[in-house]
């Protein structure tokens, strides 16, 4: 009698154990830190940073169950962000915006990867868009 609830015991544990959230930091050989967010079941989730090998921030973003989703954020060596862009599936699908010297120079729309539609005037964008899409 004491063996089968020693075994479930052991069992639930083990899953319990293997689907929980942690918090990861994985660094480069030199000792600097590469990336860092959450991993649940071996997969990543929620908010990720990723660092160069001088350690200033290259990217971040949200995964969900280890695909990258939603706003992603990139940035050049300044530490200024380059671009921003709405990916669904590991790809392009919303808007990205792209700066320079931290203003706005280019706006564009992708679906599914593919680039749909540019604009380099604000105002042409702000008329052809609906700008609660950029939240």
């Amino acid at each position: 009698m004491l063996k089968p609830i020693i075994y479930f015991l052991l069992i639930s544990f083990s899953l319990i154990t293997f689907s929980q959230k942690k918090y990861v930091k994985n660094y480069f050989n030199n000792g600097n830190l590469k990336e860092e967010g959450s991993f649940k079941d071996d997969k990543k989730i929620k908010y990720w940073y990723f660092y160069s090998q001088n350690e200033t921030l290259e990217k971040e973003g949200h995964f969900n169950e280890g695909v990258k989703n939603n706003w992603w954020l990139f940035y050049d060596d300044k530490g200024n962000i380059n671009h921003k862009c709405q990916l669904k599936n590991n790809q392009k699908n919303g808007y990205c915006l792209i700066y320079d010297n931290e203003k706005l120079i280019k706006a564009s729309r992708f679906k599914e990867g593919k680039k749909i539609k540019e604009w380099t005037d604000f105002s042409y964008f702000k008329k052809e868009n609906n700008l609660l899409d950029l939240r």
